[in-house]
């Protein structure tokens, strides 16, 4: 970029925030931030000099426009990944198209979601010709579906409002990769899926998620078909979560529920096309018949440690005893090459499936965990790199300047342990504070006499008369975080019969759902786990109360951090406080940062475990928050909330 394009980006960006600037002239009561505007200048620079950023904007800051304006005027080719949905369709049907009427400016602009959430027609009409065997009611989805159909113009299910979001027709109709035909699919030229795609190609600004933007990575890597253009600017919102998602995509995942399907479909396939080998049908039962006993002797283990699984020598020899069913099948059908595509389509995939669970059963690689997760009837079966650091830092390339940012990414007002598990430990840190009033607005209690968070039936009752307390001052009006499930429906089940404000907890609904009653509600109380503890923005008076029911550090007993642990002590160092306590600093941010969503919002933050206060590592955790006012005693708790009018 030459010096006259660096000066006129940076002049565009003074302006535009400036006091009588475009923000000012388009929106009612603007005025500038110094933080905002800090960012915006980072960012700026960032694109001018090719080179990587990295911030936390507390909430508050305005990161979305601090970084949407510079990457806008830049006039550059920008890919804009989030952490989540709702974030995505908002920057792309809200910000976006905001931002660009400001401006004056046109750019081609896309939206790109993983292809099952799109409309696969070919899937649908499958399941029109074969309604007979259908469910009623998934029937009656099926035909709503099917009339959205010939209105939606881009085929994204996000769109479809007749049917829930939890309908059991939505896995028979969404796009899916196996089982994709490709060119050879009836439906091909209108193909949802492959029009959003081409948008994204042939776009300048493109939205996506952070999973869309690394299987587009490995997917480079190997030589595959891209997905998305290489682009000049990569903004990452809601960063904290790529070192997780990085895991997945560098790693391998299996799912038994694809290896039936595929099975299931390889006996229909016989029966239509090739009733001569009839030994195809009984090779093919074999494996099924296998594959359902290795199901049944893993359900009756339910460890998720493969390494010590394996160690039973009755499932060892069930899993290799599979391995050798399915290899057979995979030569059999190897005979029949040519004889049907969809026959060489599954042959294909099951090559795919024989060598995944090959690597997976032998669990050779030491620099990985290897974990099996529990599904209703099925499992996935993933091996996760212990470090993605070596494997990101090839993917940042320095040709593109990377901008990553998040409400929540330091330790003790330090940076660095985002930058290291990602391979970025040269680019910029900044640290940019939210510009709320929180000592007035804001107070955080640790109650007293509170019993070891371990003593759960202790740590039930405290937490129902603590909360009762709350709610009934705040009038309703409360989120409870909780770190488990079991945790969870627990208290659910004393608080019933405690307060007279309606409860909603996690499991009644889906996530927009519950969301949405708590707001037309106005005096609910919403109880829920992980996924509540993010991504949820309710402002004002209809949230005056979040209680979080302990420190949300990882279970000692999760596959992954036990690799890590045994790989960071290899090393001579400490796994909590190395892994562990950073870990549930982010994480308790993040449910902090529910409580107070906008300048004028006031409320209480309760946490019901006095580690933070009574152990020397509660510091690290204190030092990350926001500046609350501090409390011990309930009672100003109670008359705190009960003058948020």
């Amino acid at each position: 970029m030459t010096s006259t394009t660096t000066s006129r980006l940076t002049k565009e960006i003074a302006l535009a925030f400036g006091s009588d600037g475009m923000l000012a002239r388009h929106i009612q009561g603007y005025s500038a931030r110094d933080v905002q505007v800090q960012m915006a200048e980072a960012v700026c620079d960032a694109i001018n000099n090719k080179s990587d950023l990295v911030v936390e904007a507390g909430t508050g800051v305005g990161k979305t426009f601090a970084y949407l304006i510079p990457a806008l005027l830049s006039g550059k080719q920008v890919i804009i990944s989030t952490g989540s949905k709702n974030l995505q369709e908002q920057l792309f049907y809200k910000d976006l198209p905001s931002l660009l009427s400001m401006l004056d400016i046109s750019p081609k602009v896309a939206l790109l979601k993983g292809r099952n959430n799109y409309l696969c027609q070919d899937l649908m009409e499958k399941q029109l010709n074969g309604c007979d065997s259908l469910d009623p009611k998934v029937l009656d989805d099926l035909l709503r579906i099917n009339q959205w159909a010939g209105q939606t113009s881009d085929g994204d299910l996000g769109g479809l409002t007749s049917v829930s979001e939890n309908a059991d027709v939505l896995p028979l109709i969404a796009s899916s990769r196996e089982k994709c035909t490709g060119k050879r699919c009836d439906h091909y030229e209108v193909c949802f899926t492959r029009k959003a795609r081409s948008r994204a190609m042939d776009a300048k600004v493109i939205v996506v998620n952070h999973h869309l933007f690394f299987a587009d990575r490995v997917l480079k890597e190997t030589g595959f078909a891209e997905l998305l253009p290489d682009s000049d600017v990569v903004v990452f919102d809601e960063a904290h979560l790529l070192s997780d998602i990085a895991v997945t995509y560098f790693g391998q995942q299996t799912s038994t529920r694809g290896l039936t399907e595929l099975l299931n479909s390889i006996i229909e396939i016989y029966r239509k096309e090739l009733r001569d080998s009839p030994q195809i049908e009984a090779l093919t039962s074999r494996c099924i018949s296998q594959l359902n006993d290795w199901h049944q002797q893993m359900f009756d283990r339910d460890g998720s440690d493969w390494r010590q699984l394996m160690g039973d020598k009755d499932l060892a020899a069930c899993s290799w005893g599979l391995l050798k069913e399915l290899q057979s099948l995979e030569a059999l059908l190897q005979s029949h090459v040519g004889r049907s595509e969809d026959l060489d389509d599954g042959l294909e995939k099951l090559n795919g499936f024989t060598n995944k669970l090959a690597l997976f059963f032998q669990c050779e690689n030491n620099q990985a965990a290897y974990s099996v997760e529990y599904g209703h009837r099925y499992l996935t079966l993933r091996i996760a790199p212990i470090n993605v650091a070596r494997e990101c830092e090839k993917l940042f390339d320095a040709q593109t300047s990377w901008v990553f940012t998040s409400a929540t990414l330091q330790i003790n007002r330090d940076l660095t342990l985002f930058t290291k598990g990602l391979g970025i430990a040269k680019a910029r840190q900044l640290i940019l504070d939210s510009p709320f009033d929180y000592p007035n607005n804001a107070l955080l209690c640790v109650p007293r006499h509170l019993s070891k968070v371990s003593n759960q039936e202790a740590a039930v009752r405290e937490l129902v008369d603590i909360a009762t307390q709350a709610i009934n001052a705040a009038q309703g009006r409360t989120f409870i975080l909780f770190t488990s499930h079991r945790m969870m429906n627990a208290c659910a089940r004393v608080l019933q019969s405690r307060v007279a404000y309606p409860l909603l907890v996690q499991g009644q609904g889906s996530k927009q759902s519950l969301l949405k009653k708590f707001r037309q509600l106005g005096n609910g109380v919403l109880l829920g786990t992980g996924a509540f503890w993010e991504g949820v923005d309710v402002r004002g008076k209809l949230l005056s109360c979040v209680i979080i029911d302990k420190l949300p550090f990882v279970s000692p007993d999760d596959t992954l951090y036990k690799a890590r642990a045994d790989s960071i002590s290899r090393e001579g160092k400490d796994p909590f406080s190395t892994i562990s306590l950073p870990q549930a600093v982010i994480s308790l941010n993040q449910g902090v940062g529910r409580l107070i969503r906008d300048e004028k919002d006031k409320g209480v933050l309760i946490l019901c475990d006095n580690r933070i206060v009574n152990r020397p590592y509660g510091q690290a955790f204190l030092n990350s928050l926001p500046p609350m006012a501090r409390t011990r005693d309930m009672g100003k708790v109670v008359n705190f909330l009960k003058q948020i009018k």
